[in-house]
């Protein structure tokens, strides 16, 4: 009785290498022309694949920009585990300076205020940004709990930490220097019980 074989499955591949190049082109164009000023065929194009597989895998414009938005969140901002409540809150607030004022940074944030405009589609991508945005903080929170430490609520964070550095992000204002994040830092520590 001969086994049946199973076709091996490659990490990465073919299937990973077009996702990369698809995310690339998709971050390249907002940079240079903003959210919706695109077409599938011009991200395909870009990226050197068809345009089917751009449809086939993400089916439209607005799902295809919130993967570009949720997986770059996911990959540039890691949570720290620092061992302390400080300590995580300060290295992640570094953390997201660096990754908003970084290369993609100001085009993945005005993607996602774009969506809030895109209709359904954009409303769902931008809720999902929100959500994975709030996961990854909610983790780190309840490690700090677990230590038997008093974290701030999710919505602290957003309110007294991220906001302030996406605004000023988004609206060109005093560069975010690690003197300004610790600031906004130690005042949201300062809240907290």
């Amino acid at each position: 009785m001969e086994e049946e074989r199973q076709p091996a499955r490659r990490p990465g591949g073919r299937s990973a290498r077009v996702r990369t190049a698809v995310h690339r082109a998709v971050t390249d164009l907002i940079a240079e022309r903003g959210f919706g000023n695109y077409t599938v065929g011009e991200v395909a194009a870009r990226a050197g694949v068809a345009d089917t597989s751009v449809y086939r895998r993400w089916g439209t414009l607005e799902a295809l920009t919130m993967d570009v938005a949720i997986t770059w969140l996911t990959t540039t901002s890691p949570v720290p585990d620092t061992g302390s409540l400080d300590g995580d809150l300060r290295a992640y607030a570094a953390n997201v300076a660096r990754d908003v004022t970084g290369p993609d940074g100001l085009a993945v944030l005005r993607l996602v205020i774009a969506l809030s405009s895109a209709g359904d589609d954009g409303v769902r991508a931008r809720e999902a940004f929100l959500a994975e945005r709030s996961r990854q903080l909610q983790v780190m929170l309840d490690r700090a709990r677990d230590r038997g430490e008093h974290p701030p609520e999710v919505l602290d964070v957003v309110d007294h930490l991220l906001a302030p550095m996406y605004v000023r992000v988004l609206f060109g204002a005093v560069p975010l220097t690690p003197g300004y994040v610790d600031g906004l830092t130690g005042r949201l520590l300062a809240r907290t019980p």
